[in-house]
C-alpha cells in the first residue's frame, strides 16, 4: 500500500544525507532552463531513496490539489527504477529550490519533469544493478534490477533492501548517458495507478490548510481593505476587544502598489477560536483611505474597453495587406465580444499557519508554490530565503489562485508581531472580495470572405488589463507571451493577417486563472470562426478544418510575432495544424455531427491549442421557454504521452466542468472598486442540475512529449456552447455569463 509521509525538519535532514540507514540518491536537478548538470561537483537533490527493509521512498516536490500530481511522478520515478509500487512511499517536499521549480502551475509538472524523473528511476536502479555486480563480483551487465530486485545471469536475485548499504556507496551515474526503458517496457507509466491520497481522503485521514493545529496557536481574522491601493485611515478596535476570546487587535500596513504578493493593509483579530475572531472583527469599525481606484466600476470599463477596440492598436502580428484585402472582399464580416472578471473560488478558500521562532519562520499552508512563500515570507519579516521553512499540506483546490501567497505573509507578520503561532483563515466572502481577479477582456474582429466563402483577411484587436499589473506599477499592454495564449497564434491559413492591441490599465489584483487568457480569447476566436462559417454558408466543421489548412508546423516568427509557446521549444513542441484538425475529426465523427436535431437543440463545436495540448470541445444544447439547459458535453484531447490515464481523464472532465461554470455563471462585477459578489449565493459554482448527464473525454494515443493537462479543456468549452445555442435558436450570444442572456 502507497502511503504518504508528511516529514519534519530532522526527518528532511536524515534523508538528504545525515542518515546512514538507507541508499541516498543524489540527483542533479536541472536549472530553469532544463539542462542537467554533472553529478559531481553540482548541488543535488534527493528524489530517491531504499530502506533496508527494502522500502522505496520517493519525494514528490509538487502540490497536490486534485489532480493526482502526488502520484504521477513518482509513478514514473518508480517504474524506471523497477520498484513495486505497493512498496513506494509517497513524501511531501518541503519548499526547496534545490528541486527546480515547484510552482505547481500552468500545466506543467508532468511536462517539465517527465524526463527527469524517470532519469532518477534509471539512476536509482543503475546504482542498485552496481551494487549486486560488486556483492556477486560479476560483470554490471549480467545484472538486471526487475520487480523490486536485481537478477543475476546465473539465477541470483538480491532484493533492493539488501542491496541498499552497498548501492549507497556507488557513484552517481551520468543521468543523461543512462538508457531508458522503451514504452513496451513500462510497468505504471502509461496505465491507470489509483492515487495515493486515496485511502486517506476517503477516510478523513488527511492535512488541509485548516487542519494544521500547533502548540499555543492563535486564530486571525482580517479585514482588508476593501479597494486596491486603499489603506486604514482610522479604525476603533473596542468593541472588538470586549468580545470573548479576543487576545488582540493588529494592524497590517501593507506594502504600497504593485500589488505582488504582498499581504493586503487591514486589520486583523487576534483570538482563541475561529468563532471569536470573526466575532470580534465584525465588531470593528475602520475607516479607509481608499485611494484612485474607488471609481472603478467594472460595467463603463467594459464599456469604455469595447469602444477601443472599435479603433486601431498596437499591431503585433502581420502577414499580407489586411486593409486591402478587406476593401476588396465580397463580403465583410465583424463582431465584438466580452468577458467579465472572475475569481477562482476553490472550495478551500486561501489559509495559513505560521510560527516565527528562533530567527526563522516556519509555515504551514496550502499552496501550490512553496518556493513563492518563502520569497514572500522573508520580504515581508526582513529574513534570508533559508530562513523560511514551508510545510505544504493538501489543497482544496487552486486554480492558480494558491500560487500567490499573500495569504501566507499575513499569518508570518502576525506570528511575529504577536509572539505566538497564528492562523489566518479566509471565508469565503475573503476569498471572493480579496481575489487575484481573472482580467475582463473585450475584443473585436473584422474578416473579409471572397466570393467561394473563403476567409481572404483577418483583423483582430483585443484590449484586457494585463497580469503584469501585479509586479510592475503602471503595466497596461498585454505582452506577447500572453497574447500566444490562442488570440495572437491563431493558425489559420489566410493570406492577410493583422492582430493589434490597446492598453488597458489594472484597477483590480489581476492574477492566473485555470487557462489563464485562453478563456477569453478561446470565446472571441472560437466564436468567430462559427460566425464566419455561418456567413459562408459552410458546415462549421469543415470550415474549421479549410481555416486550419494544410498540413504544418507554424513559423510566427515569419509574422513578426514572438510566440511564446510556453517557454518550450518549438523543435520539441512545434505547433502542429494536424495535430489540431485530428481532434476536430475524431471529435466530430464521435457524436455524429451533422444529425438533424429537434427544434430548440443545437450542437456547437470549438477547438483550442493551450499549454501546448490539442483540444476540441463539442456541447449540445437545449433552449425552450428561455431556458438554457447543456445537455451534452464531449472533448477530444492530444496530450502527448500520458502517465496515468485515470488523472487525465479526470482533469478533462473538470475542466470541462470548470469552463461549464464560467460560461453560464462567472462573473465578477465592481463598484466603487470594490467587488460586488461576496460568496456562492451571487458568484455561483455550477450545481449537479446544471451540469450534463453525458460527458465524454477521449485522450488521442500518442508518443509526442507529454504536454499539458489540467488547464487545456477549459478554453472551447464557452465557444462551443455559444455557438450550440446559435444553432439552436439563431440567437448569436457575444457577451458572457450566459445567464445574462438565458435561465440557467
Amino acid at each position: 500500500m502507497n502511503t504518504i509521509e508528511k516529514i519534519s525538519r530532522r526527518r528532511f535532514l536524515e534523508l538528504t544525507g545525515i542518515s546512514s540507514a538507507g541508499l541516498m540518491l543524489m540527483g542533479a536537478v536541472p536549472s530553469l532552463a532544463g539542462v542537467l548538470a554533472e553529478a559531481d561537483g553540482v548541488s543535488l537533490n534527493l528524489f530517491v531513496s531504499v530502506k533496508p527493509d527494502g522500502g522505496v521512498e520517493i519525494i514528490a516536490h509538487r502540490s497536490e490539489m486534485g489532480t493526482g500530481i502526488r502520484t504521477s511522478l513518482p509513478q514514473v520515478v518508480a517504474d524506471e527504477m523497477e520498484a513495486d509500487w505497493a512498496r513506494v512511499t509517497v513524501i511531501q517536499a518541503l519548499g526547496n529550490p534545490a528541486y527546480g521549480s515547484q510552482d505547481t502551475d500552468g500545466s506543467c509538472s508532468i511536462r517539465d519533469f517527465y524526463l527527469i524523473m524517470r532519469q532518477m528511476g534509471a539512476a536509482a536502479r543503475r546504482m542498485l544493478e552496481q551494487a549486486a555486480a560488486q556483492r556477486w563480483a560479476v560483470d554490471l551487465s549480467q545484472c538486471k534490477a526487475r520487480n523490486h530486485a536485481v537478477y543475476c545471469s546465473d539465477g541470483r536475485s538480491l532484493g533492493f533492501g539488501e542491496l541498499a548499504a552497498v548501492a549507497a556507496q556507488q557513484a552517481m551515474p551520468d543521468v543523461a548517458e543512462l538508457p531508458l526503458k522503451t514504452t513496451g517496457e513500462f510497468n505504471y507509466i502509461g496505465r491507470n495507478v489509483a492515487i495515493v491520497d486515496l485511502q486517506d481522503m476517503t477516510t478523513g485521514n488527511t492535512t488541509f490548510g485548516i487542519d494544521v493545529i500547533l502548540p499555543g496557536m492563535v486564530y486571525a481574522s482580517i479585514e482588508r481593505t476593501p479597494v486596491l491601493g486603499g489603506t486604514v485611515k482610522s479604525y476603533d478596535d473596542k468593541a472588538a476587544r470586549k468580545v470573548s476570546g479576543v487576545i488582540d487587535v493588529v494592524e497590517i500596513n501593507g506594502q504600497p502598489l504593485p500589488a505582488w504578493f504582498h499581504a493586503l493593509p487591514g486589520v486583523a483579530v487576534i483570538a482563541s477560536s475561529t468563532y471569536a475572531a470573526m466575532k470580534g472583527r465584525e465588531a470593528l469599525s475602520v475607516e479607509w483611505d481608499l485611494g484612485d481606484n474607488a471609481s472603478h466600476n467594472s460595467a463603463s470599463y467594459l464599456d469604455e474597453l469595447q469602444q477601443r477596440v472599435t479603433h486601431p492598436g498596437e499591431v503585433f502580428r502581420k502577414r499580407g495587406d489586411t486593409g486591402k484585402a478587406l476593401a476588396l472582399a465580397t463580403k465583410q464580416v465583424e463582431a465584438a465580444y466580452r468577458t467579465p472578471y472572475l475569481a477562482h473560488a476553490p472550495m478551500e478558500p486561501p489559509m495559513s499557519t505560521a510560527r516565527v521562532v528562533d530567527g526563522g519562520c516556519e509555515v504551514w499552508t496550502c499552496t501550490q508554490n512553496p518556493q513563492a512563500v518563502q520569497e514572500v515570507v522573508a520580504g515581508a519579516l526582513g529574513l534570508k530565503f533559508e530562513q523560511v521553512t514551508v510545510h505544504v499540506t493538501l489543497l482544496g483546490g487552486g486554480f492558480g489562485r494558491k500560487s500567490k501567497p499573500d495569504y501566507s505573509a499575513e499569518s508570518a507578520l502576525l506570528a511575529r508581531d504577536v509572539g505566538r503561532p497564528v492562523q489566518v483563515i479566509w471565508t469565503r466572502e475573503d476569498d471572493v472580495r480579496h481575489d487575484y481577479y481573472h482580467a475582463c477582456a473585450a475584443q473585436f474582429f473584422q474578416a473579409g470572405l471572397d466570393k467561394n466563402g473563403k476567409v481572404v483577411a483577418w483583423l483582430a484587436r483585443e484590449a484586457a488589463p494585463p497580469m503584469s499589473s501585479i509586479f510592475k506599477l503602471g503595466a497596461n499592454e498585454m505582452p506577447d507571451g500572453a497574447l500566444s495564449m490562442t488570440f495572437g497564434s491563431i493558425p489559420f491559413a489566410i493570406p492577410n493577417l493583422q492582430l493589434e492591441r490597446h492598453k488597458a490599465d489594472a484597477h483590480v489584483r489581476i492574477g492566473w486563472l485555470r487557462s489563464v487568457y485562453n478563456i477569453p480569447y478561446a470565446f472571441g476566436v472560437g466564436s468567430f470562426v462559427d460566425e464566419l462559417a455561418h456567413a459562408a454558408g459552410r458546415d462549421p466543421r469543415d470550415f474549421w478544418l479549410e481555416l486550419i489548412g494544410p498540413d504544418r508546423h507554424l513559423d510566427f516568427a515569419a509574422d513578426g510575432f514572438e510566440f511564446s509557446n510556453h517557454g518550450q521549444s518549438l523543435e520539441v513542441f512545434p505547433y502542429d495544424t494536424a495535430r489540431l484538425k485530428n481532434v476536430i475529426t475524431l471529435l466530430t465523427d464521435s457524436i455524429g455531427w451533422g444529425q438533424k436535431l429537434p427544434p430548440g437543440q443545437g450542437w456547437g463545436i470549438a477547438a483550442a491549442r493551450s499549454f501546448l495540448s490539442y483540444v476540441a470541445v463539442a456541447c449540445k444544447v437545449e433552449v425552450e421557454g428561455g431556458q438554457l439547459r447543456v445537455t451534452e458535453m464531449h472533448a477530444v484531447m492530444d496530450c502527448g504521452t500520458v502517465v496515468n490515464p485515470d488523472r487525465v481523464h479526470a482533469q478533462l472532465e473538470g475542466a470541462m466542468i470548470f469552463g461549464l461554470s464560467l460560461a453560464l455563471i462567472g462573473e465578477i462585477t465592481f463598484e466603487n472598486g470594490a467587488a460586488v459578489q461576496t460568496n456562492f449565493h451571487d458568484y455561483p459554482v455550477a450545481r449537479i442540475i446544471q451540469t450534463p448527464a453525458v460527458i465524454k473525454t477521449h485522450i488521442v494515443p500518442s508518443d509526442a512529449p507529454p504536454a499539458g493537462v489540467g488547464e487545456p479543456g477549459v478554453p472551447a468549452v464557452a465557444p462551443s456552447i455559444a455557438n450550440a445555442v446559435f444553432a439552436a435558436t439563431g440567437q448569436r450570444i457575444r457577451e458572457l455569463p450566459l445567464n445574462k442572456h438565458f435561465q440557467v
